[in-house]
């Protein structure tokens, strides 16, 4: 079981804002380089710059890292964001329509979790520098990304009905999904690791590099849960797990047989937790860890009338809906949209195509 996940070394954090610099120099598979202009939406132009913006205000972009394509992958991927693009605005208009705006804590606390995904605020304006894009306009792009967010969460989430005869029906047919084979626990962690973790993965940017800061940082975190704090908020305050501290440290149910490939110290402080305990600090190497046992959950058949289950299934058909829902949202805004693709034009143009 990884109980650390993800990386540790620094990565090329500036490689998307690299990319975006480079993309204007993209050309059309060997023909002219595409107009200024990619698309027009009801009258409304989208351009390279507009797609670079998009781009960089997306975390995702940022955490899949970006690097120099072939002029024929760049076309592509081009593509696919100037979709992305044509289907925002198209909501955007719709929001508009209905007076539906992000609201400005929304968009500050968007720009705080770009900063803390960047490292630090250095960096993070570095991202901008070389990306030329100014801190306005960045905000910008979060708020139509967030306004699009918002219309949808209105319109489809507040809409959404999940029926009990539909939950019964789902476990029929997934009965033996709800049969749990062996033993489980469900685990929480707080990691502090004494080398240097990149981007720092917790609200306050707190990293402790060397053993000893590490050590006086993981002490203070316990000490804090002996005086009542709560697990959760520690973890997403203070945790340098890459994986977990988003989640509050929540590292879900874990299989018994999975701790067998667990260092002993970290098997010996689990076995030694009930439910609802914090493990002393574990230490193993460079790092160290607090652990929380939530729950036990035993083998067996778990039955439709488990609120757990119910739950859970609530939770898949909730999402199976909304997804559905929010497709067929942007299908409609897109036919009644008069959209001209310059972009798709340009690439078909340079292949002889009409």
């Amino acid at each position: 079981m990884a109980f650390l996940g993800g990386f540790r070394n620094r990565p090329a954090r500036l490689a998307l804002a690299a990319a975006l610099a480079a993309a204007t120099a993209c050309v059309s598979c060997g023909g002219p380089a595409p107009a200024r202009v990619l698309a027009e939406v009801n009258g409304e132009t989208i351009t390279r710059a507009d797609i670079d913006l998009y781009e960089a205000a997306r975390l995702e972009s940022l955490r899949a890292g970006a690097g120099l394509l072939d002029p024929q992958q760049e076309l592509l991927r081009e593509m696919g964001l100037l979709r992305e693009l044509v289907d925002q605005r198209v909501l955007l208009q719709r929001a508009g329509a209905q007076g539906v705006a992000a609201l400005d804590r929304d968009v500050d606390e968007a720009v705080r979790r770009h900063r803390l995904a960047h490292g630090s605020e250095e960096v993070f304006l570095e991202f901008l520098a070389l990306a030329g894009i100014a801190d306005g306009e960045f905000r910008e792009e979060l708020r139509r990304q967030l306004t699009v967010e918002r219309l949808l969460s209105r319109e489809v989430a507040a809409t959404i009905r999940v029926r009990e005869e539909e939950m019964r029906a789902y476990y029929d047919r997934h009965r033996a999904a709800f049969a749990v084979p062996e033993q489980r626990m469900h685990l929480s962690q707080i990691l502090v690791a004494d080398t240097q973790v990149s981007p720092i993965p917790n609200v306050r940017n707190d990293d402790a590099t060397g053993l000893e800061p590490a050590r006086r940082k993981i002490q203070r975190i316990r000490e804090e849960l002996e005086e009542g704090a709560d697990f959760g908020e520690l973890a997403l305050q203070y945790s340098e797990d890459p994986v977990y501290a988003a989640n509050g440290g929540d590292m879900g149910f874990v299989p018994l047989s999975a701790l067998e490939k667990t260092d002993v110290r970290l098997r010996r402080a689990l076995v030694a937790l009930e439910p609802g305990e914090v493990s002393p600090i574990v230490q193993t190497g460079g790092e160290f860890r607090i652990l929380r046992l939530a729950a036990i959950e035993q083998p067996g058949q778990r039955e439709f009338e488990d609120p757990a289950v119910q739950e859970s299934i609530r939770e898949v058909l909730f999402a199976r809906k909304e997804q559905l829902l929010r497709s067929a949202i942007v299908a409609v805004e897109r036919n009644r949209a008069e959209i001209r693709n310059r972009l798709a034009e340009s690439i078909a143009g340079g292949h002889g195509m009409d």
